[in-house]
Parts: C-alpha cells; structure tokens; sequence
C-alpha cells in the first residue's frame, strides 16, 4: 500500500543507560532517523542514565513502494562540551505496519513501549520508551510540507 503521512515519535524517556563522563553524568539526547530525515531531542542535562524528555518529533512519510521496509532508528548520545558527543547506544523500531494501518484507517498509534538499546554488538545498555502515530496524507493536504505543528503533542 503505497501513501504519505505525518509519523510523529513521542520520545518518553530512558531507562538505565550505560555511559560515563569524564565529571560523572551522562547529558543524554536522542537522534531519530528515517531514511534521509533527522530529528533531534533536547539535551537532557545532568539526568544521567534515566534521562526524561516528553517530547515529540515528525517526519514526512512518502511511501512510494509497498514491499519496502520502513524503520526508524534511534541513536542514543552523551552531550561532552569540550569533546565530541559520545555514542551510547542504538534502538531500532520497524514502522511498516503501523504505516499501513494508518494509510487504511486515517491514523494509527502504538502506544507507550520499552525498546532495547544495544551496542553495536547487540549488548543490552538499558531501555527507550517511545510511542508513535501515523496520520495519513489527506487529499487537501497534499501541498502542503510538514506544516502540522498545529497538531504538535500536548499534554
């Protein structure tokens, strides 16, 4: 099924990550990534491995391809002032489902859950909680870019 939508990621928190700091606590923020687009968190200063952050990031979804996969990435990294970032792990989620979902129902949502954050050698180093949604394009909107903020995630 092909179509295009909003996929909004609702950050939640985290949940024993693994990292050190040359002062002790880690400045956790996320990168999310689908395909070519990139999102980024807030810092989440001195929380350390049980970072919060309630936040909410879109991406614009064209989905030409039915067959195709469609997987977000999550890259865990500790803010350094004075060096570079240092990478604390990674989570993945497979979106293809919720996509079709949403393209066959006008939205979709998962709720609330845990995903692991892994080393490059799959090695646990804690837990991200994210929730997602997906709105399909509707006709109107077709022109429009990623101008939705209106509808941004309040509590």
């Amino acid at each position: 099924m092909a179509g295009s939508g909003i996929l909004e990621v609702h950050l939640v928190d985290a949940k024993g990550l693994s990292g050190k700091d040359f002062l002790g606590k880690i400045d956790p923020y996320v990168v999310v990534q689908y395909r070519s687009q990139e999102r980024k968190s807030s810092v989440a200063r001195d929380q350390g491995k049980n970072p919060r952050w309630n936040e909410v990031v879109k991406f614009q979804i064209n989905s030409a391809a039915a067959s195709r996969q469609h997987k977000l990435f999550f890259r865990l990294m500790d803010y350094d002032t004075f060096s570079r970032d240092d990478f604390i792990g990674e989570a993945s989620i497979n979106v293809t489902d919720l996509i079709s979902l949403g393209m066959e129902h006008g939205t979709w949502q998962m709720n609330e859950a845990k995903y692991r954050v892994v080393l490059a050698d799959k090695t646990y180093h804690g837990e991200i909680k994210v929730a997602l949604t997906f709105t399909a394009a509707k006709a109107q909107d077709h022109g429009e870019q990623l101008g939705g903020w209106t509808n941004s995630f309040r509590q």
